[in-house]
């Protein structure tokens, strides 16, 4: 007799003794799932998604096989196979969500709306009008079958769904799929991004269907074979919208509720941009959930993928975008044109119309020579119109007919390459748009676009050469462009720098050496201490350390009320600690070597003397053990002071970047007197509890006041300046890279220039190129120009890509 799948499953949970939030947590699954599994609420099971259960629960193979044939069923005693089973029904319309949960979702649609109004404005979507954005239905092969799109049942006949429509229309076209499921195909350039921006708004406008808010994600960046879906969604929703790192009522983040509750409909753009490797992992992955949501792709990327997995996305209607024609140039280019023509323009007749596009427009109309087809066929995307009017209809010396030109545009990537290749200069010859928005950063000032290019190569180059499917281009990662080496030296750097000034400011305070001794203490701690921190940090970057250098989604306040004082978990202090108690070691053992070297030099004692090498291993010992158990202590308790984000906060680079300045500040404020006093007075403990073991020790008021201050000053900078994503921007973006000539002295300023001039786009927290073609192009400019970078492998544009 079958055992029934949902009391199996709970017994073996119960004898894993875990949570279903910790197999939630384990496998990938949400907690929602495991719960309707076990209560047989759910009819709609998957093995994909009981093979995940049973990694996370560890079974053996013997378990494994009752979960297999619970999950199949009962065999007939004539073992005749079961039918197929029936299509699960179509998502019902949930009860209304309350209390935090309900809010969280409210303030995230306001996010979501106030976000992309503003990138649709800053794309010029509607200036003069929305370009003609057209579908039609995707071929059948992509698609699933009618039947599964409607969710009907066996025997039930499907009716015709009409996906006609324009861009005006296109939230009415998806409310008519009743499985909520959409995958919409184009080449490149062909204007998805835009489609789906235009989708999101109008669906937070107008409530999303089953309570959805609908999120746009830039679905390039997931690795499904080391990232289950639902982690990266929760992981980009904390990075786009930090104050949903607040815990809801059952303890997990208000991500993960929204996501566990289905409260989000991702809006998933750029399949095509996954590693050609992990395209088929990430069709399994999305075949696995079965919640509404809306895919772009390439359509051969994504027709290649079926292919290979002999199944297309489950429960998906297709549309696939059409090319624009000759009508719709006409009607859209004449009248992007708001600069008198040239007198060449008007002799030949061009400016008769009042626009420079007319008589290329009617060449295109009348002669079918190699040289028109060839611009017709890039005029087809409105990602090169948009180049072209860039280019042409708002440079008042530029003539479009020149595209026309055989000789020098022989072929349609040609032409492609030639638009790519003006549009930076073009937006950098003219004046930036003013900024109408309270608070944004002061104007960059003027940059000429010789330079701009530059910068901006180097920006898709670094992109480029991490992945070259990598568009997430963030502040606190430029540094990444640098080598590990590199990086190592200019925190070591950095460090020493830190310690040295906080040992000459409070020697000069605190202690009664000479000038020359103070100068020679605070050359010989500085460099100490800076290879000290530099080999912490080595071991952490190597180690994959780096991720904890991410901007911080948390405050610092001294009320601990707010900050939540005793509810984090014992393991978050346990982690702080251990993490502290290494570094600060590290740390001693470097400054006890530094002191007890400067002391023998100014004394004119040998080195070698055993004396010294006696008093340097256990001044090692003693100051190893200050600062180890000074920066554990500190560091565990710092948990206590943290608390979420404003509620209001939306991330953007800018407001990301300014907030952790803050954020890095306070930490400063707070290690700094927390780190003197921990030193201070821990010492006398630990010297007292010492000298039993390692003879007598001087620790006078005058030593511990110095060692401490020094060490919370010069310590606490170093940390700043070391272990904080705002901290490393400062080394890295803001005086390495602008000192080797790779960015400008204001990288911030200038991204937000870049971005307001239409070369780069922002998602959430981070900015992207335009388009990946772009990208592309700056990043093989910037190459050709510095031979010293090693080359990054890019994917051959396909033939009238765009």
């Amino acid at each position: 007799m079958t055992e029934d799948l949902g009391a199996l499953l709970r017994k073996l949970r119960d004898e894993a003794n875990l949570t279903q939030e910790q197999v939630a947590e384990r496998s990938g699954v949400s907690e929602r799932t495991i719960r309707r599994l076990e209560s047989g609420t759910s009819t709609n099971h998957r093995m994909g998604t009981v093979s995940l259960l049973a990694d996370a629960l560890g079974l053996r193979e013997a378990d494994r096989l009752r979960l297999a044939a619970a999950l199949a069923g009962p065999a007939t005693a004539t073992q005749t196979p079961a039918p197929a089973p029936a299509p699960a029904p179509a998502p019902p319309s949930r009860p209304p969500v309350h209390g935090l949960l309900a809010d969280a979702a409210q303030e995230l649609a306001t996010e979501v709306r106030r976000r992309w109004r503003r990138e649709e404005a800053q794309r010029r979507v509607h200036d003069p009008f929305p370009l003609p954005v057209r579908w039609e239905a995707a071929p059948a092969g992509l698609t699933d079958r009618a039947e599964n799109i409607q969710r009907l049942g066996p025997g039930e006949t499907p009716r015709e769904v009409d996906l006609g429509g324009d861009l005006r229309s296109l939230a009415e076209v998806y409310r008519r799929i009743p499985s909520g499921r959409l995958v919409v195909l184009g080449r490149a350039g062909s204007g998805k991004s835009v489609l789906t921006i235009r989708l999101v708004l109008d669906l937070v406008e107008a409530a999303a269907p089953h309570g959805r808010v609908p999120v746009l994600f830039s679905i390039g960046s997931w690795d499904p074979s080391t990232t289950a879906l639902r982690d990266w969604l929760i992981d980009r929703l904390l990075r786009d919208h930090p104050h949903l790192a607040r815990r809801s009522s059952g303890g997990a983040t208000l991500a993960a509720a929204l996501v566990d509750t289905e409260l989000i409909l991702p809006v998933l753009d750029g399949f095509d941009e996954i590693a050609e490797g992990l395209r088929h992992d990430a069709l399994d992955a999305l075949n696995a959930a079965s919640s509404p949501l809306v895919l772009t792709s390439r359509r051969e990327e994504y027709a290649d993928v079926v292919r290979e997995a002999h199944a297309p996305l489950v429960w998906a209607a297709g549309i696939e975008l059409t090319d624009l024609t000759l009508e719709d140039l006409a009607d859209y280019l004449p009248r992007t044109t708001r600069t008198l023509p040239s007198a060449e323009s008007a002799a030949s007749g061009a400016g008769a119309a009042g626009s420079v596009w007319d008589a290329v427009l009617t060449d295109l109309r009348t002669r079918k020579d190699q040289a028109h087809t060839n611009l017709a066929t890039v005029l087809t995307t409105p990602l090169m119109v948009i180049l072209a009017r860039t280019l042409y209809s708002e440079s008042p010396d530029r003539d479009p007919a020149e595209l026309l030109d055989s000789t020098r545009f022989p072929s349609v990537k040609d032409l492609e390459e030639h638009l790519l290749a003006g549009f930076v200069p073009a937006v950098y010859r003219r004046r930036a748009p003013e900024r109408d928005t309270a608070g944004r950063r002061p104007r960059a000032p003027r940059t000429d676009p010789g330079r701009a290019e530059c910068w901006l190569g180097h920006l898709a180059h670094h992109l480029v050469r991490l992945d070259r499917e990598r568009q997430d281009l963030a502040w606190w990662q430029l540094g990444d462009s640098l080598s590990r080496p590199i990086r190592t030296t200019a925190f070591v750097l950095a460090t020493a720098l830190s310690i040295t000034l906080a040992d000459w400011l409070v020697g000069l305070l605190l202690t009664p050496l000479s000038v020359g001794e103070l100068l020679l203490q605070g050359s010989l701690m500085g460099p100490a201490a800076g290879l000290a921190f530099g080999a912490v940090y080595a071991m952490a970057d190597r180690s994959g350390g780096g991720a904890a250098f991410e901007p911080a989604r948390i405050r610092l306040t001294l009320r601990p009320a707010q900050a939540g004082l005793g509810r984090r978990p014992l393991r978050t202090y346990t982690a702080r600690f251990g993490r502290g108690l290494i570094g600060g070691s590290v740390l001693g053992v470097g400054c006890a070597c530094a002191l007890t070297l400067g002391r023998a030099l100014a004394a004119g004692t040998s080195v070698t003397d055993p004396r010294i090498v006696e008093g340097t291993l256990i001044n090692m010992l003693v100051l190893g053990l200050v600062f180890g158990s000074a920066a554990g202590i500190v560091f565990g308790l710092m948990a206590a002071l943290e608390a979420p984000v404003d509620v209001t906060t939306a991330a953007t680079p800018v407001s990301l970047l300014s907030s952790n300045r803050t954020t890095a500040a306070r930490q400063f404020l707070i290690l700094a007197p927390a780190f003197t006093l921990a030193i201070a007075f821990g010492g006398y403990v630990i010297v007292h509890l010492l000298r039993a073991a390692v003879g007598p020790l001087n620790w006078g008021i005058q030593d511990s006041l110095f060692i401490g201050a020094v060490g919370g000053l010069g310590g606490a900078a170093a940390y700043v300046l070391t272990f904080t994503a705002w901290g490393q921007w400062i080394v890295l973006a803001r005086v390495w890279l602008p000192l080797a000539g790779r960015l400008p002295w204001d990288p911030a300023a200038f991204l937000d220039d870049a971005y307001d001039r239409g070369v780069l786009r922002r998602t959430g927290a981070v900015y992207q190129f335009r388009h990946v073609r772009l990208q592309h192009h700056l990043a093989h400019a910037f190459r050709g120009r510095h031979r010293d970078f090693a080359p990054a492998a890019l994917p051959p544009p396909s033939d009238g890509a765009s």
